[in-house]
C-alpha cells in the first residue's frame, strides 16, 4: 500500500508541477538591449506585455501605443518588454544601439528593450518557444512583428494578441486592468 501511495504522490507532484509551470516565463534569463543578463523572475509581482518589435514594419507606429499604455499603467505594476526581431521581411536590420536610438528619437520609448531575438524557425529563443506553444494560448507561430503576450504577476501566460490588435485596444487594456487588480 505504501508503494501505491508513493506512486500517486510522485505522479501528483509531477502533474501539478508541469501544469503550473507549463506556461510560466519566470525561469527564463534573457539579455537586455545592453547585453546584460536579466532573469525574468525579477518581474514577478508585475503584469507584463511581451512584444516582438521592429523599426521598419507597417506596425512600427504601435511603439506609440506601447509607450502610452506603459505610461498609463507602470505605476500600478505594469511593464512592457520589447524584443526586437528581424524574422519578418528583414524589418529590424539595426544593431542594438541603432534600435535604442530609433525608439528613443521617434517614439520616446522608456519601457525595457531587449537584445534582438529570433521568434520563429530553428533559432527561436526559448522564451518565444514557450509563448507560442503552451496550454493557454495554444500552439501557433508568430505571424508578424508586434505580436503581444500578456503575463500575470506570477509569470503565467494569460493571453495573446496578434499584430493587428493595437496595444491600446480595449481588449488589451481591460485585461491589463483585470490582472493588475488581482
Amino acid at each position: 500500500m505504501s508503494i501505491f501511495m508513493i506512486s500517486i504522490t510522485a505522479a501528483s507532484l509531477f502533474n501539478s508541477s508541469s501544469s503550473s509551470n507549463s506556461a510560466n516565463i519566470s525561469e527564463f534569463t534573457v539579455k537586455d538591449i545592453n547585453l546584460e543578463e536579466v532573469k525574468l523572475s525579477r518581474y514577478k509581482g508585475k503584469v507584463l506585455l511581451i512584444v516582438n518589435v521592429a523599426s521598419k514594419c507597417g506596425f512600427t507606429s504601435q511603439y506609440a501605443g506601447l509607450q502610452k499604455i506603459y505610461e498609463q499603467y507602470k505605476d500600478q505594476g505594469f511593464e512592457v518588454l520589447g524584443f526586437p526581431c528581424n524574422d519578418f521581411g528583414g524589418q529590424e536590420p539595426g544593431t542594438n544601439e541603432e534600435i535604442k536610438s530609433f525608439c528613443s528619437l521617434n517614439y520616446e520609448v522608456t519601457f525595457p528593450m531587449f537584445d534582438k531575438v529570433q521568434v520563429k524557425g530553428d533559432g527561436k529563443v526559448p522564451l518565444f518557444k514557450l509563448l507560442t506553444n503552451n496550454s493557454v494560448t495554444g500552439k501557433s507561430a508568430i505571424k508578424w512583428n508586434f505580436e503581444k503576450f500578456i503575463i500575470d504577476k506570477e509569470g503565467n501566460i494569460v493571453d495573446r494578441f496578434r499584430s493587428t490588435t493595437k496595444p491600446d485596444n480595449r481588449k488589451i487594456t481591460s485585461l491589463i486592468e483585470q490582472e493588475l487588480s488581482k
